[in-house]
């Protein structure tokens, strides 16, 4: 059962891996900007309801965004308090991208993992780890946002997997409010299907374990069913869902 606590914990884990430039806290909310595109850092996180009154803080929501240059978004769940759908959709947002927060016993991931070859730990990610962003199937602008945002945080573990030279899948690992959390797995195009997620998923699980974290989470979006079915394999299960509610483009 995941609860208010463990959802809050999650969130500011989140943030922790992937740290935005600007992040406030608003009376229960988290309002967060950065550079590019990524969701989850360019969001308001409504953790709590707070005291204020709703339609203030969604007064200041607005004004941040539109001071950052940025539309407003937010990432709305069921714990997201009972008003906030109804507020938003009279302001003319929408709800897009649901994607499924999904998390799992580190020890059950690793036995899952068992005898899958390691991929190489690494420090401080260079130039090449950060490439594999920028390579075919990937916005490189975009790419190099994603990469320049992960290599902040401040406590994370990185793994990748090099095949004749060239670094080829790469992953990260974030630390924070007793859980580590997987972001940025990235494979290049030519090298996907060999399992080579697995590889990174490996090396990562096991900094998890060797850290003494006993809770894993990540993120995926609903329509990645490929992606969803392997974490399931591995022992994730869905802990809870989101979508992000956004104007209407243009």
């Amino acid at each position: 059962m995941i609860t208010a606590a463990d959802i809050e914990a999650i969130e500011r884990a989140t943030l922790a891996a992937l740290p935005p430039r600007t992040l406030v806290e608003d009376d229960g909310w988290l309002l967060a900007a950065n550079d590019g595109a990524i969701g989850r850092v360019n969001s308001v996180v409504p953790l709590d309801q707070g005291r204020d009154l709703l339609a203030a803080k969604l007064e200041r929501a607005f004004a941040f965004y539109a001071d950052a240059g940025l539309p407003p978004a937010f990432r709305v769940s069921r714990f997201s308090g009972p008003d906030l759908e109804t507020a938003l959709s009279a302001r003319g947002l929408r709800p897009e991208q649901p994607t499924a927060v999904m998390i799992a016993d580190t020890g059950a991931v690793a036995a899952a993992l068992a005898g899958v070859a390691p991929a190489e730990r690494v420090g401080t990610p260079d130039e090449a780890w950060r490439a594999v962003f920028l390579g075919a199937g990937f916005d490189p602008v975009e790419g190099a946002r994603r990469a320049a945002t992960l290599v902040r945080a401040a406590d994370a573990a990185f793994a990748q997997v090099r095949s004749d030279g060239e670094t080829v899948a790469i992953g990260a690992l974030g630390f924070g409010a007793g859980w580590a959390g997987i972001h940025g797995m990235r494979t290049a195009q030519a090298h996907r299907r060999r399992g080579l997620a697995l590889q990174v998923l490996s090396t990562l699980v096991a900094a998890a374990a060797e850290r003494g974290v006993e809770r894993l989470f990540l993120q995926v979006e609903e329509a990645n069913a490929v992606a969803r079915a392997l974490y399931a394999r591995l022992g994730f299960v869905d802990a809870y869902r989101y979508s992000y509610w956004r104007p209407p483009q243009p």
